[in-house]
């Protein structure tokens, strides 16, 4: 329970008896404040700003941050605060600063929630976090979204290449039939020429198959 709690706020000291709980602003700034934020803070659930910046703390960002409902202003810049971001962060609606650059923070921002509306400049300085706004994406999603984006592209290759065979065909058949028929519409020496040829064909056809029809015939009947 909060009672005869002593908060120093601008340089003032305030002793705080009974009515700690109904403090709406704290500003621990500039100091030189180690370990972690106290997770009774979180307790204050008045609290409307909360300033930790500049300071040397040095453990996670406590999991019950969510619990300060009407936080409208929240700096932990400038610590080196570790670990992931609070998804119970994102729980808070009223937050309209935030800043959470300059410490070693990790993992993925907490997606699909109003902290995606802060600048990306409230999470830089913080080389392991990843995820929008940022443009660092996550390991998780570029496994996910890059064979996306390549299959894509293999299929549009694809399909090119598929256009481009069936025109070659096209082409290739044009190209050879009136070549060929337009060669022997046009040069009446080559159309004699190639009649002739097929009136050979035909005739050796004929003989060959009458000859060998007449010994297959012998043969039966010997």
């Amino acid at each position: 329970m909060l009672i005869g709690e002593l908060v120093k706020w601008k340089g003032r000291e305030f002793e705080y008896k009974n009515t700690l709980g109904l403090v709406k602003s704290i500003d621990f700034s500039s100091n030189k404040l180690t370990r972690e934020i106290p997770k009774e803070v979180t307790d204050l659930l008045e609290l409307v700003s909360l300033n930790f910046s500049r300071n040397n703390l040095t453990r996670l960002i406590p999991t019950t941050i969510g619990q300060l409902k009407s936080l409208d202003v929240l700096d932990l810049s400038q610590n080196q605060l570790i670990g992931e971001i609070p998804s119970s962060l994102s729980e808070i609606d009223r937050l309209s600063t935030l800043d959470l650059s300059n410490n070693n923070l990790s993992g993925k921002i907490p997606q699909g929630t109003q902290l995606q509306s802060f600048n990306a400049s409230a999470y830089e300085g913080n080389p392991r976090l990843c995820g929008l706004p940022l443009l660092k994406k996550c390991p998780e999603d570029r496994a996910t979204g890059a064979p996306n984006a390549s299959s894509y592209e293999d299929k549009i290759q694809q399909d090119g290449n598929d256009m481009w065979f069936y025109v070659s065909i096209a082409l290739g058949f044009i190209v050879g039939f009136w070549g060929v028929c337009g060669a022997l519409l046009l040069n009446n020496t080559w159309r004699h020429s190639y009649f002739q040829f097929l009136n050979k064909i035909k005739d050796w056809l004929y003989v060959t198959t009458t000859i060998n029809m007449a010994r297959l015939w012998r043969s039966l009947q010997s």
